[in-house]
């Protein structure tokens, strides 16, 4: 498997002579397996040089494969100049999370409008399949593709790459969704510790064994103090989630616009400090343009895809549903329905504005009492549920739920909204039951995100199939 990085850069390109060994364009990797299959993950400003690579070295027809991890600019910034797709003698599938709200060609087409670019979507030449995807498993060419919803304020995935027994895992833009201590740290010789919460530790899953981990490192972690909810992980929790998983390299990536090529070396030095202080043997280095990575491919069966599925710790499932590209739903189907419980109007407030436009049923209840009525009695798809509530708390919701005759509202998703984040705390949330684990202060756009996410978890959330154009 050759892979070979186009676009390091995170958030804004950023050309000049402060970045020229690690390069300014944003998000774009080339990844060609050994049968010839070519997938490109993301489509950033560094998609430009990709496609004029391809359009001068490839014979025709080209056919190719285009993974995006979300539709934020600095990912699809390049799609409008990424020549190829002009070809009529290319041939590509487009994937990209999806299943509620706009379907990505409309969003792809947006960037493409006139008042912003002369050329429109229906102008490509190329043969072109758009595709929304959620969690789970399918093929391009002779890949095997795993996909993980990471954490970000937008529904972003990240992908797991497979064959000839070797795996790659791209996961940019994704933050640790328990917050990390300013002054963590283990003494020499010490393993890393397992994450409390259960979605972390369910991104340590996604890169178990990779030959090769791709993970955002946009910030430091005294950095991250003040970056929190924006969407992108510490360089020291890459390395920690690497070492946990038992990731043989490590590529940082998603580099900040402020971070020039001395200031980078540097965080990979700190980071090759923190390995060796944990007795650790993986290879960790920062993405540079131009930077080629040969692994070598190797004729073995592939083990069943590991990467989804649940903790397994207890609590509701967290199996994702039937895995692959969704097929769409016959017919209209209604609406689904949020259960929002918090004693605070104007944390109701907000996540009733936030989630507003998703076209959701939304439902309220400022107590325990009046949430297990509600929740008997309208069968939400999904809970929000605060902690402390005047009667009942959130804990002993989220326990009575798990013991209903329903099995609906046994397995219904129930995340806790609170501002209760210490280690204990959260552990006791999941014991009790929760799905998952949201710290207050909250913005609308995690709301939205993680929100999607759970509901497209969900049995019957999934996003629609492809579609040749």
């Amino acid at each position: 498997m050759h892979i070979r990085f186009w676009g390091t850069r995170g958030s804004l390109a950023k050309p000049g002579p402060a970045t020229l060994r690690y390069g300014g364009n944003t998000a774009c990797v080339e990844l060609r397996a050994a049968d010839g299959t070519l997938v490109v993950l993301d489509c950033g400003t560094g998609a430009h040089g990709l496609g004029q690579a391809l359009l001068a070295s490839e014979p025709r027809p080209l056919r190719g494969h285009l993974l995006i991890t979300h539709t934020h600019w600095d990912h699809i910034q390049g799609f409008p100049f990424f020549a190829p797709l002009f070809d009529p003698e290319t041939e590509w599938d487009i994937y990209a999370p999806g299943g509620l709200g706009r379907r990505l060609e409309e969003t792809l087409a947006g960037q493409m409008e006139y008042t912003y670019f002369p050329v429109t979507l229906d102008q490509l030449g190329g043969t072109i399949r758009y595709h929304d995807v959620g969690e789970g498993v399918f093929e391009v060419g002779g890949v095997h593709v795993v996909t993980r919803y990471l954490n970000h304020p937008a529904l972003a995935l990240g992908y797991r790459l497979e064959a000839g027994g070797v795996s790659v895992v791209y996961a940019v833009d994704h933050e640790p969704h328990a917050r990390p201590d300013r002054e963590a740290g283990l003494p020499r010789g010490a393993s890393v510790a397992v994450p409390v919460h259960r979605e972390d530790r369910r991104h340590i899953e996604f890169l178990t064994g990779a030959d090769l981990v791709i993970h955002d490192a946009q910030y430091t972690l005294e950095e991250y103090q003040g970056k929190v909810g924006w969407g992108h992980s510490p360089a020291e929790y890459a390395v920690d989630v690497a070492l946990a998983a038992g990731g043989r390299r490590l590529a940082l990536i998603h580099h900040d616009p402020l971070r020039d090529d001395d200031a980078l070396d540097r965080l990979v030095e700190a980071c090759r400090q923190r390995i060796a202080s944990r007795g650790g043997a993986l290879e960790v280095f920062a993405a540079a343009e131009g930077q080629e990575i040969e692994l070598a491919e190797r004729p073995v069966a592939r083990a069943p895809a590991a990467a989804v599925g649940s903790v397994g710790d207890g609590g509701a499932a967290t199996t994702p549903a039937p895995p692959g590209v969704v097929k769409p739903t016959e017919g209209a189907t209604p609406p689904k329905t949020v259960l929002v419980v918090d004693d605070d109007p104007d944390i109701v407030q907000l996540v009733m504005r936030a989630l507003r436009p998703e076209g959701l049923r939304l439902l309220s209840a400022a107590d325990g009492e009046s949430a297990l009525e509600i929740a008997l009695r309208e069968g939400p798809d999904l809970i929000l549920l605060d902690w402390l509530l005047p009667g009942r708390d959130g804990l002993e919701v989220c326990r009575a739920l798990r013991a209903s005759d329903d099995p609906t509202l046994r397995g219904a998703p129930v995340v806790l909204i609170t501002a209760q984040t210490r280690p204990e705390q959260i552990a006791a949330g999941f014991a009790a039951g929760a799905t998952d684990y949201l710290a207050k202060p909250l913005t609308p756009a995690y709301v939205r995100s993680r929100v999607r996410g759970w509901l497209l978890r969900a049995p019957g959330g999934g996003a629609s199939a492809g579609r040749a154009d």
